[in-house]
Parts: structure tokens; sequence; C-alpha cells
């Protein structure tokens, strides 16, 4: 039995497989030790097989534990439900050792969502393990071990569908973690930049994340996922721009109220990049483009602000960037609160004391509730930057400064490559990609 299974599973390093033997008979019995509980299978397999207390053949027959299954049976899909399988006598028989970790997992903290899971993969590899194969049951998973780190050794395991993954990403992937030479990783964000090649990347080409729904949804397009010990967050890779852009909601939601909820969230993105850079511009350039009244209108409540519109820009965004960082530093449960009579109290001060009109509230105001419709944090970074080398060249260039370095913006993003998948390649043509070996070296 254990050489059939293993034929089965041959890359499965979590499978266990044993042959014991006492005085009465010689049993072989095989599970995935990250589906099952141990302590189920020493309480009901080894410990009455060693101590031979009663004979173990009764036990098998007489026990409604055991399942008796017929010559057959599907091994791999019991093993993959969570049961034990036993051989004796060459009689097969299944025991439910199934290790349910629902009560035992903390909750999403960084991608909460009104539907599906809310649990979030754990710091253990076996738990993460676990609830990545109750909801990705395929005989082709496959896991690899590793480790990263020349000092601290941390345990990674690949995971990926073996029919599914491209193996020169394989390829790729085990490349790179070969050649790490970092002395420490110990998380997933260190990891995340050894990987990734070039470290001044601004945009994320690693997908990082907590959720084990989206792992197992990665898997099934063919993707390779990454656990490290003593991180509760998984890789996930390739991942293209419409991966960052793509929320667990997506999946659940009605057709069109997807589409809504995505449009709005590119047009957010554009709003939180040129927002600040449009108003300099028109303010300062061309007014032209406001109507009479909205012109008389900026105009009138920029008449007691004595500094140039970039300069009141500037104090407003950097008044927004700390209370975004002190949002992230403070403790949770007084974060919001501080961070909104911060927020209220600075920008009514501003503008009572002459530093800044009342319309640049507005446009901060939107530039920082757009940048949180981003999903994933780590594109929400990134667009956090982008909008500041646009803001400098509008204060000389106005609106056509704006144009060219967004069109700058679009050659780099294009330029991009995330092991050999372009940035802006769609998500249905990812799996048809023919790798570029030298750009992937490259990055």
């Amino acid at each position: 039995m254990n050489e059939r299974i293993q034929s089965l599973f041959p890359q499965a390093v979590d499978l266990k497989t044993y042959a014991i033997t006492n005085s009465e008979l010689t049993i072989e019995f095989a599970y995935i030790a990250s589906l099952c509980d141990e302590d189920t299978i020493s309480q009901f397999i080894s410990v009455p097989f060693v101590k031979e207390e009663t004979s173990f053949s009764e036990q098998l027959r007489t026990l409604p534990n055991y399942n008796k299954l017929g010559e057959e049976a599907e091994l791999q899909e019991w093993l993959l439900k969570g049961y034990a399988l036993i051989e004796a006598n060459g009689q097969l028989y299944a025991l439910l050792a199934v290790n349910v970790l629902s009560n035992d997992i903390s909750q999403t903290l960084v991608e909460s969502a009104l539907q599906g899971s809310q649990i979030a993969l754990s710091e253990d590899l076996n738990k993460s393990l676990n609830l990545i194969r109750s909801m990705y049951p395929s005989l082709t998973l496959t896991i690899e071990q590793g480790s990263a780190g020349t000092i601290s050794r941390t345990p990674i395991m690949t995971v990926f569908d073996q029919k599914l993954a491209d193996p020169e990403i394989l390829k790729h992937v085990r490349d790179k973690i070969t050649g790490i030479q970092a002395e420490m990783i110990q998380a997933s964000g260190e990891l995340e930049k050894q990987l990734a090649g070039k470290l001044h990347h601004l945009f994320p080409t690693i997908l990082i994340t907590e959720r084990p729904d989206r792992v197992a949804m990665a898997l099934s397009n063919g993707k390779v996922v990454i656990l490290l010990k003593g991180s509760m967050f998984a890789l996930i890779l390739p991942s293209t721009f419409f991966d960052f852009m793509h929320a667990v909601e997506d999946n659940f939601e009605a057709y069109w109220m997807t589409r809504f909820l995505i449009i709005l969230r590119y047009f957010a993105t554009f709003l939180t990049i040129t927002l600040p850079a449009l108003y300099v511009a028109i303010v300062s350039y061309n007014p032209e483009l406001f109507r009479i009244q909205l012109a008389f209108s900026v105009a009138a409540s920029r008449a007691a602000v004595p500094y140039p519109s970039f300069i009141e820009v500037f104090i407003m965004l950097f008044m927004i960037e700390m209370l975004i960082e002190a949002s992230i530093r403070l403790p949770r449960f007084i974060g919001s609160t501080a961070t909104t009579v911060g927020g209220l109290i600075l920008g009514q001060a501003a503008q009572e004391a002459g530093l800044v009109s009342s319309i640049m509230i507005i446009v901060t105001s939107v530039v920082a509730i757009s940048n949180f419709v981003i999903p994933v944090n780590t594109l929400s970074f990134a667009i956090r930057f982008l909008k500041y080398p646009l803001l400098a060249v509008s204060i000389f260039f106005g609106i056509s400064g704006i144009a060219v370095m967004l069109f700058f913006y679009l050659v780099y993003i294009c330029n991009l490559r995330s092991f050999g998948i372009p940035y802006f390649r769609l998500p249905g043509l990812t799996k048809s990609v023919k790798h570029d070996i030298g750009q992937v070296n490259g990055e």
C-alpha cells in the first residue's frame, strides 16, 4: 500500500508512510501530516498496536472508528479528506484523523472581506498547509521544502499544482531561492525583496497575502506559492498589476456590481495619482480650464493663502502622510480615533490660519480616500509615491508636464516583468505567455 500511495504523491513532503510490526502482524499506515491530527493516529493506531493489550485485528474489525475499504478505493481521495489509511492482512481501513483548525486560527487583519473565509494563514507551516489543502484538495498539489538565509536557515515551502504550474517559472523560483545570499530571512517582505531581484522596483511584482482562499485561487491559476516559517503571509508569483487590483469580494458579488467596483477602483487610483498635480497645474498655469464661477470660487478660497499653490499642496500631503503612518504605529484600539480627530483638527486649524484653502482640503481628502480603495497594501504604498514626481513636474511644466510624466509611468510599468510575465498582461492570458529567460534572470 505504501508504495502505491508514494507513487500517487511523489513530491508531497507532508505525506507520512510507516510499516510497524508486533508479535501478531505487520501493518502499513499512511497519512498527510498537515491535514491529520497525529495524536489521534497515535491513540488509535500506534499505541494499541505496540502495547498489544487487545488484538489489533479485532480492533480494526469491531471499532466504529475504522472504515473498511474495498480494493478499488480511491486512496488519494481518502487521504486528502484527512483520513489515515491502514493495511493489515491485505485489507484496507481508513481512520478519520482530520485536524480542524478553524477555531485555532486567527482572523484576517490586513485583507478583510465581508464575504468568504474569515481565517488567515498561520505562522506554523503545518497549519498553513492544513488550510491550503483543505481548500485545494488536489492530487497534483506539490510541496517542496527549502530554507532561506545563510544564518537563520528559515524553513520555507514552495507550493504549486504540478499539472498547472509553468516549468520555467518553477525553475526560476528554485534558482532564486537557492541563490539567496542574505544572512537573516525572518519575514515574507524580506524574502520578497530577495526573489524580486532588483531591490529598487517601485511596483511590487510578488503578491503578499494572508488569505488561504486567495492562495487556493492562485494555485488553480497555475501560480506558485511560497510559505515562510514564522510569517503568516504567503508569497504568490508571478503577479501582475491586475492581480493587485483584484479584491476577494470580486469572486462573490454580482457581475455588474463587480464591474462597477473594479471601474471605481481604477478611477480612484487615477485620482490619487493625478489630483494634487492637476490642482497645481490648473490653478497656476491653466485656470481657463475651469468654468468662470468655479475659477472665481477657487481664487476666492485662495485669497488669504500667502503661498503658491504647490506649497499648500505639500503642506497638506505631508500632514496626510504623517496621519497614515501614525495610524499604522498607534495601538489598534486608539489608532483610528486618534488619526480621525487629528486630521479634523489639523485641517480646520490650517484653513483658519490661512495656510491652505478650503478647496485644497477637499483635494487632499479625496486623494487620501482614493488611495485606501486599492485592495492590496503593497500596491497602495507604491501608488502613494507616484503623485510626488508628478506634482514636481506640474510645478514647472503644468498640464503638458503631467501628460509626459504619465506616459513615462506607462512605459515603466509596461517594461516590468514578474518572473517573465508582462506586468500589464491580462489575467486570462497569463498561462499562454512565452517567458523571456533573459528578462527573468535580469530582474
